[in-house]
C-alpha cells in the first residue's frame, strides 16, 4: 500500500510545537488594515493555537 501524502496547504499553514499544540496564523492580516483599530491589530499579532477538537484532523494532514 502506498504512503499517505501530507496536505501541502496544511503543512504551510500549521506548525506543531514541542508541547503538542498546533500554532496557526491569524485571519484578516493581509491588507486593508487602515480600517482596523490598533488594539485589534495588536491582538492579531500574538500567537494563536488550533482548538483541541480540530487538532487531531490537522495532525493527520501534516504527518
Amino acid at each position: 500500500m502506498p504512503k499517505m501524502k501530507s496536505v501541502k496547504g496544511a503543512v504551510k499553514r500549521f506548525k506543531v510545537k514541542k508541547s503538542g499544540k498546533i500554532k496557526r496564523g491569524t485571519a484578516f492580516r493581509s491588507h486593508i488594515l487602515t480600517k482596523v483599530d490598533g488594539t485589534h491589530q495588536r491582538h492579531m499579532r500574538s500567537a494563536k493555537y488550533v482548538h483541541a477538537s480540530d487538532a487531531k484532523n490537522i495532525k493527520e494532514m501534516i504527518n
